[in-house]
């Protein structure tokens, strides 16, 4: 039986990975208790169902591996992002606008990610195309927004398939949501169903392509520094990311699937960290206190 003072280091750990706090408890997330309508998805959503569940650490990872083959995507975050110094910055961000796009109410919603992209307004360069002359890029253009919104939904929906539960609706019905996060971010006619989904990520593939920035991303990908007490578990979660990945992309990106029972030991740890966290999150907590206030008012 583990030792509650090491069950308390572990949860705290892994709360400041996703959150920036140990408690899980940042402001942003206390605001959830805010605002005058339910949000864009709602109880009994395809969204909430997937986005609820830990399976989305997977799909941090996975997201993020496969973010790493566009060109355009790989120069900017190697141009503009900490994530080799900050990781847990950059992650706590990302975990930030997932979060808040799925529970807050509409209008926090949306300046949610009206905030991420001006942040995106000043990630712009240059990158060599594969022809070899140069290419300009910006992070709000609409083809790496496009690419973004498609690899997080395919990363989370890929996901909840391999270790979730049912998903009301379907998968279908998730990608069908969650168009509405990518057309907060400025994505024009997102993809609203699973078939729609792969052929969008399928029709980059002539511009996709594995080089040095890449081959760097996975390699700090595969074991970036998180120290002992997260690090192992770390590990078999970046094995299951990998193993999860559909073939043709895994191939691309010089991957392998793992030889041992990756997808079992996905399972095991995220069962592992559903008893550390408990069933309920904290968000979910903050966002159904908002929701009885608004139940009590329309009584």
């Amino acid at each position: 039986m583990l030792r509650p003072a090491l069950v308390r280091r572990a949860r705290a750990r892994i709360l400041t990975m996703f959150s920036g706090d140990p408690e899980g408890v940042p402001a942003w997330v206390t605001v959830l208790e805010t605002g005058d309508d339910e949000g864009f998805f709602g109880p009994g959503s395809a969204v909430w169902a997937v986005h609820n569940g830990t399976p989305t650490i997977v799909a941090g990872i996975r997201a993020l591996l496969m973010q790493t083959l566009h060109p355009g995507a790989m120069a900017g975050v190697h141009d503009h992002s900490r994530y080799q110094q900050d990781p847990l910055g950059r992650l706590a961000g990302t975990v930030r606008w997932v979060l808040t796009t799925t529970f807050a109410d509409r209008a926090q919603a949306e300046a949610g990610c009206a905030w991420v992209s001006r942040l995106h307004e000043r990630v712009r360069g240059e990158y060599a195309g594969a022809d070899g002359a140069p290419r300009d890029y910006r992070a709000d253009d609409a083809d790496l927004i496009g690419w973004v919104h498609c690899v997080f939904a395919d990363a989370f929906i890929g996901s909840h398939e391999t270790w979730g539960g049912p998903v009301p609706g379907g998968s279908d019905q998730y990608v069908r949501e969650w168009a509405i996060a990518g057309e907060l971010m400025g994505m024009t006619d997102p993809p609203r169903s699973r078939a729609e989904l792969d052929a969008a990520i399928a029709s980059y593939i002539p511009v996709l392509r594995r080089d040095e920035r890449v081959d760097d991303a996975v390699r700090w990908l595969r074991s970036p520094q998180l120290g002992r007490a997260v690090g192992p578990a770390y590990r078999i979660l970046f094995a299951g990311a990998v193993a999860s990945l559909p073939d043709r992309y895994r191939r691309m990106l010089g991957l392998r699937r793992p030889w041992w029972p990756a997808i079992t030991a996905t399972r095991l740890m995220l069962a592992g960290t559903r008893a550390v966290l408990g069933t309920e999150s904290s968000s979910m907590r903050f966002t159904r206190r908002r929701l009885e206030r608004l139940a009590g008012q329309n009584a």
